[in-house]
């Protein structure tokens, strides 16, 4: 009678913890922070999966296989040479527990340089003029 209770027990501690293992990723998604790349650096691509109970998850190249025929990946980082002449890359991004979980996306390569930011002292000296509202 004991063992048959030590069972039972075992039985239900299990059915318990099975409720609390992860959920499946059913989608995942580029929730990308900038609409184009820069030449020369590391470029983070954000993937984030969908779960089977509704919530999101981010992933990483732990869970993701990142592929570029462009350029390289190193994790989720696409690394984009200075001397890139081509103006866009197509990335992939599948599911290694599920290959067939795939998306794509083509990004464009940022053409214009960043402008430089102003000196400390241009902000203070030069501050920007209030806007007023029209009354009118």
């Amino acid at each position: 009678m004991y063992s048959m209770k030590k069972h039972l027990l075992f039985f239900i501690v299990l059915l318990s913890f099975s409720g609390l293992r992860a959920q499946k990723v059913d989608s995942i998604y580029f929730h990308l922070y900038t609409d184009s790349l820069k030449k020369g650096q590391h470029n983070y691509i954000n993937v984030d999966g969908k779960l089977s109970n509704g919530r999101w998850m981010p992933l990483t190249s732990k869970e993701v296989q990142f592929t570029c025929n462009e350029a390289s990946f190193q994790g989720n980082e696409l690394i984009i040479p200075a001397d890139f002449s081509p103006e866009k890359v197509t990335i992939r991004a599948s599911l290694k527990a599920n290959p067939f979980v795939v998306i794509e996306k083509t990004i464009w390569i940022k053409t214009k340089p960043d402008g430089d930011l102003p000196t400390r002292d241009q902000i203070l000296n030069n501050p920007t003029p209030k806007k007023t509202k029209n009354k009118g």
